[in-house]
């Protein structure tokens, strides 16, 4: 598990808990799931208040892991960015069963 500077440990937010198997995850911090079950799809202001929550502690050097539902990926990466004003993403590789890291740095976005 990574360890940041703090000694705080790396998270990974996971959109959803569901069957699938995010274990290989483990090896870029402790998953975090931000929601569990299912969910509709066109409660996007309950989903806001589940994931500012969720993403209250979280730390700019954290992830979230790409999965479920685009509206859930969509709130939570704008959670994220307006905390941290970066983007750190797993995105999953179905033919290897690995995981790509994306970090986006959007401070030169700010006017």
């Amino acid at each position: 598990m990574t360890k940041l500077a703090d000694s705080v440990c790396t998270k990974v937010y996971v959109l959803n808990k569901s069957s699938h198997d995010f274990s290989g995850a483990m090896r870029y911090g402790e998953l975090c799931y931000l929601s569990e079950g299912p969910i509709n799809r066109f409660a996007t202001n309950k989903m806001f208040r589940m994931f500012a929550e969720g993403l209250e502690k979280s730390h700019k050097d954290d992830y979230i892991l790409l999965s479920g539902l685009t509206v859930m990926a969509v709130i939570a990466c704008v959670i994220f960015v307006m905390r941290h004003k970066r983007l750190n993403l797993l995105i999953f590789r179905a033919g290897s069963h690995t995981y790509a890291e994306r970090r986006l740095d959007l401070r030169d976005l700010e006017s």
